[in-house]
């Protein structure tokens, strides 16, 4: 028996988050061991690890498997599964941990699958005690944090009664890619997920427990509010996971407050207010930049969408299966993410307005997925004592809600991330923690 087991542990992303929980900190802690179909390859990556079985356990599973995944998932607290496309592959992973009580998270941004899993296993995860938290890597972690640690601080300047309008987060990536694993699942998702599926989820509040207030549509031209200097950016291919993410954990949070209206001193702290909007953008030199830029964008994705020569041509182009970012581009990537949250008008008309930030030193999509994935992983073994009272009684959850505080201090910890959140006063700043 071991604490974690990672699932597809000879992949690109799953030798980043073996070589992270190798060299933890709190190493001599937890326990971890490595699955993947390919006992060489197993070996290989334990050997470039300086491990050996004795120190991590391999297990050999076919993840098509249903006994091979079973076998596996009974030998461990926690499963990290990076094995992917989640729809075709990830169901029996999460049958398995949620059937035997264990906790699971994983790296998809498959919102059509989550919402699959939400209808077939939510209700059986809260029987059983299985904390289930997919999207726990650039999709969703940032967004759900940046919402999560706004609210925090418009509370804890306006009173636990204060409530948020607008949430907006703009991005700004430097040195992002994309691996095989990645961009095999986004086709995929084209070729095999019913249309109907797909275009489901185009609504808001498609994964909440309860529907909140609609943002605006998407568009060709964001702007980030209050800001010193003009911020302009387009609508970021990213978002459809992020929102769906964040809405959920205002929808988990909405729906514990409506449960325990007779003890609102204990949810107000966490809910977001029933008039909660999000929205993020990629930011762009100019206004001109991003409008060019969200026409090019629809254009390729269009092209991938209805015309199968264009997807036979970018699996040439783009990476293969177990393929990744170099050594280099690893270290030398990063993202910065500016929030501005506002508060709903007070009875005098008042808005309160906080200004966070996420900062990350690393390749986004891999280097810094494999630090939050683990991280989340880790919050579930070592933290089980202080985290969200939402996430104690099990389920399909959200990074926010089942991990909290706890994960945003694990990531500020971790060297690699820095989150901040500041009230907005003039020109001037508070800032909070």
């Amino acid at each position: 028996m071991v604490d974690i087991v990672v699932l597809g542990a000879t992949g690109y992303t799953g030798r980043l988050i073996a070589q992270y929980l190798a060299t933890h900190p709190q190493r001599s802690s937890f326990t971890f061991g490595l699955a993947a179909r390919s006992q060489p390859a197993l070996e290989k990556v334990l050997k470039g690890l300086n491990l050996s079985k004795d120190d991590v356990p391999a297990f050999i599973m076919d993840v098509t498997n249903s006994s091979d995944v079973v076998a596996v998932v009974q030998q461990a607290k926690v499963v990290i599964n990076t094995i992917g496309p989640y729809w075709r592959l990830g169901t029996s992973v999460v049958r398995a941990c949620v059937h035997h009580g264990k906790h699971y998270v994983d790296l998809t941004g498959e919102v059509h699958w989550i919402k699959d899993i939400i209808f077939e296993l939510d209700y059986a995860a809260v029987k059983s005690g299985s904390i289930v938290v997919p999207c726990c890597g650039l999709d969703s972690v940032p967004s759900d944090i940046l919402a999560f640690v706004a609210n925090k601080t418009l509370k804890s300047f306006g009173g636990p009664s204060t409530t948020i309008d607008l949430s907006t987060s703009a991005w700004k990536i430097g040195g992002a890619s994309i691996s095989g694993g990645t961009f095999s699942t986004i086709l995929a998702t084209l070729e095999e997920v019913p249309k109907r599926k797909l275009l489901a989820l185009r609504q808001n509040f498609a994964l909440s427990p309860v529907e909140g207030t609609h943002p605006a549509r998407p568009r060709m031209l964001y702007t980030l509010p209050y800001s010193d200097r003009p911020v302009y950016g387009a609508w970021y291919f990213m978002a459809i996971t992020n929102y769906q993410v964040v809405q959920r954990s205002w929808g988990l949070y909405e729906l514990a407050r409506r449960l325990n209206h007779h003890n609102a001193t204990a949810v107000a702290p966490f809910s977001y207010g029933p008039n909660f909007k999000y929205e993020e953008f990629v930011i762009l030199p100019s206004a001109l930049y991003a409008m060019i830029y969200s026409i090019v964008f629809a254009a390729i994705a269009a092209l991938l969408v209805c015309c199968q020569p264009a997807r036979w041509l970018a699996r040439r182009i783009m990476p293969g299966p177990g393929e990744g970012p170099s050594e280099k581009q690893l270290r030398s990537g990063s993202v910065e993410i500016t929030n501005i949250t506002t508060s709903s008008p007070n009875s005098q008309g008042e808005k309160i307005v906080v200004r966070s930030i996420f900062q990350g030193r690393g390749d986004p999509g891999y280097f810094l997925s494999s630090i939050m994935i683990s991280e989340c992983a880790l919050a579930l073994v070592l933290d089980g004592a202080i985290l969200p009272q939402i996430s104690t009684g099990g389920g399909i959850l959200t990074p926010m809600t089942a991990f909290g505080d706890a994960l945003v201090e694990r990531l500020r910890r971790s060297g690699h991330i820095d989150i901040e959140s500041e009230l907005l006063v003039g020109t001037e700043a508070r800032k909070t923690r």
